[in-house]
């Protein structure tokens, strides 16, 4: 259930004071501050004879660059020159004399500079784990195949990080380094059997018959998830872009399939984003050699269909099994890699890598076009006489950067998931949030969200010659101790404004409401919000508990209390959620929804003494009698006094409710009171249990 409203806002006023920056006695002393903005681009070039060998000793004088036909002048050449000797292997075996190091998830790989690049002379390496799209036995062969490589075969100008995708973020466990011990530590505690809650389903004539009701289609999960795991590449390629040397990215996974075109435009952002970091992908496939039983083996139950009998089950695993590693392919042959299939000795995937990145030259140049509209910008490179004949390997061009304002739908779409999935927050919007609780039965609870963006801070278009408001909501919350995710939140509120609306919008908030179904347990919400019109983005993160309401036997069991200062008439609503079945089913849920009107939760919990406060609150008897009643008061206290007491007020369980909900509403009229900070604190009794629940929080009253 999702509405979004425009309420009235209670703010401190502040007096803003001028302040003097500089003063110019005559027109010719004055200053002007001039803002260059460049863009550099960095191409990494192999150049070999006629007989394969590197060609050595050329300089910035010997390349000439174009970009779209025009010429480019070269800022910088640099030499990197790599042996491929591994050193002799230890006597003894390395498990023995590893040091167990503290492992530490990260967010982002340290970049460096163009002046001073620390990893000169240097070959870097990622061992990247997609978790999600690996078994368990795949997942120990790959990691058995990354120790075997750095035991035996890292040289010594190797550097090797270690990156894991399982299902959620990108975690760098460790940042380049040479120290053997620290990879060793690494590969050695990483868990098998981790993150296979994202893994490919089953969809086609294969499908184990498990005599299941229909359900939904397996392939809309794997379109989202393939979507995910090709994000989780492009997030990866754009940390190793701030590095200015050749970067290998080792691929461990068990294939991955699209789901026809689908998926295309991810595919093609990803290898974008690798082409531009100057990033090559090296899929390993994690299955070796595999030798597949025609109706599939003892992981999975027979497909018991047609299919047995035609052979069409038999073909729809091979052409699974042809498509998983059609993806690998591509990923690496369209960013300068190559594929590693049908192999026990992984390892043996990782030393081709190796041997790729052996005598190459980094060039960088500033680019003469400034246009950031997106579009790919060819780039020709050639080497003057005596080498015209050499053989030269590049990226042929580029994609140049991508204004907000060019953005089409499918660049959009894509922000909000790169923005959802990076572990650092966005906070260009300012964004509160409030959520809350509701026993609806013995084991589901309805848990209403709410989301408050100061209307000063959003931009109004003019489309049509009508004043619209435009944002974009996208989270999901994720059950804590499981890690995966319970429910999704997509909306899009593309809506029209009164004038009175926009007149008031500088000092008016906005608040989204939705609400959603969940067990007890602890979760984890992580909501984004964007303004469409500027492309500006505020994120909201945190954790929340929701009690199992029925093991509760020493204190009365209650809700979430609501303190609010609006009551809101659904149709005034600016996104009318009424418009949806499922919606108004919700509606019909919400224990904020009465009469037609809805209580919007106060996030800020800000209140006016000239404007009524109200208190919501449930409380639970469940097994009650007919006739037992709750009783309840709130009282307002300063500095260790009550200032304010309401009359109790009582109710009963209506007949028929199991959970023996007693609804329990107050009006608090805060006349008289001085402004300042409170301690609102709601108690309700239970007199025939002889139970207590106290509940405290505090609040501003304002003039």
């Amino acid at each position: 259930m999702t509405k979004l409203f425009f309420l009235p806002f209670l703010l401190a006023s502040s007096a803003a004071l001028g302040q003097t920056v500089g003063q110019n006695k005559s027109p010719q002393q004055e200053t002007y501050t001039l803002s260059v903005k460049a863009q550099l681009v960095v191409e990494t070039i192999a150049v070999t004879d006629k007989a394969g060998k590197p060609v050595q000793g050329l300089t910035a004088k010997d390349f000439t660059v174009t970009e779209d036909g025009v010429p480019q002048k070269i800022r910088f050449v640099d030499h990197e020159i790599l042996p491929i000797a591994a050193p002799p292997p230890p006597k003894s075996p390395a498990s023995e004399d590893v040091k167990i190091y503290k492992k530490l998830s990260r967010t982002q790989i340290e970049g460096e500079s163009t002046e001073s690049p620390k990893y000169k002379n240097r070959r870097l390496m990622a061992m990247y784990f997609d978790m999600s799209a690996m078994g368990t036995s795949d997942q120990y062969r790959a990691l058995t195949a990354a120790q075997k490589f750095v035991r035996t075969q890292m040289t010594e100008v190797d550097l090797v990080s270690i990156l894991r995708y399982s299902g959620g973020s990108v975690d760098v466990l460790q940042d380049f380094t040479a120290d053997k011990n620290k990879l060793l530590s690494i590969l050695e505690t990483l868990l098998v059997g981790e993150g296979q809650e994202g893994s490919d389903a089953v969809d086609d004539a294969s499908s184990a018959d498990v005599g299941a009701a229909f359900g939904q289609d397996d392939g809309e999960f794997n379109v989202f998830n393939t979507d995910r795991q090709l994000a989780a590449l492009q997030t990866t390629a754009r940390m190793l872009g701030q590095l200015n040397e050749k970067k290998v990215l080792l691929y461990f996974s068990s294939g991955l399939r699209l789901n026809g075109v689908d998926n295309q435009a991810q595919l093609h952002a990803t290898v974008d984003s690798a082409i531009r970091a100057g990033v090559s992908f090296w899929p390993i496939d994690a299955r070796g050699l595999v030798a597949s039983a025609p109706l599939g083996d003892a992981s999975q139950g027979s497909p018991g269909n047609a299919g047995m009998y035609s052979g069409a089950a038999a073909q729809a695993g091979a052409d699974r099994f042809q498509k998983s590693q059609d993806t690998l392919y591509a990923l690496a042959g369209d960013t300068g890699g190559k594929a590693f299939f049908d192999n026990n000795d992984l390892s043996q995937g990782m030393v081709k890598a190796q041997q790729a990145v052996s005598d190459y030259y980094i060039l960088g140049y500033y680019t003469t076009n400034q246009e950031k509209n997106g579009k790919f910008r060819k780039v020709k490179i050639t080497v003057a006489a005596p080498y015209e004949s050499a053989k030269l390997d590049y990226r042929v061009g580029y994609y140049a950067e991508k204004v907000f304002g060019k953005f089409n739908t499918v660049d959009k779409e894509r922000q909000l998931e790169d923005a959802l999935m990076l572990p650092d927050p966005i906070t260009e919007l300012t964004i509160a949030m409030e959520i809350d609780y509701f026993q609806l039965n013995r084991a589901e609870y309805f848990v209403p969200i709410v989301m408050k963006i100061p209307g000063k801070e959003l931009v109004l278009a003019k489309k049509g010659g009508a004043e619209k408001t435009v944002i974009d909501f996208v989270g999901e919350i994720k059950d804590v101790i499981g890690g995966t995710t319970v429910t999704n939140v997509r909306d899009h509120v593309d809506q029209k404004l009164s004038e009175k609306s926009v007149a008031e919008l500088a000092k008016l908030p906005i608040e989204y409401v939705s609400g959603y179904t969940l067990l007890p347990g602890k979760y984890e919400i992580k909501v984004l919000a964007r303004d469409d019109e500027t492309g500006r983005i505020g994120t909201f993160q945190t954790t929340f508990v929701i009690p199992n309401l029925n093991k509760e036997v020493t204190r009365v069991p209650t809700s979430s209390v609501v303190l609010s200062s609006q009551k809101v008439n659904l149709g005034d609503a600016i996104y009318d959620a009424n418009k949806k079945k499922d919606q108004i089913k919700d509606a019909a849920a919400n224990p904020l929804v009465q009469g037609g009107a809805q209580l919007i939760p106060s996030v800020n919990r800000v209140f006016g003494i000239d404007r009524p406060m109200y208190v919501f609150v449930q409380g639970y008897e469940a097994g009650a009698a007919a006739g037992e009643p709750l009783a309840a008061t709130v009282g307002l206290y300063k500095d260790g006094k009550k200032m304010y007491e309401s009359q109790p007020i009582a109710g009963t369980p209506a007949a028929g409710n199991r959970l023996g909900t007693v609804p329990l509403t107050f009006t608090v009229e805060p006349h008289g009171l001085p402004p300042g900070e409170y301690q609102c604190q709601v108690t309700v009794v239970d007199p025939t249990r002889a139970k207590a629940t106290y509940w405290q929080a505090p609040i501003l009253l304002v003039p």
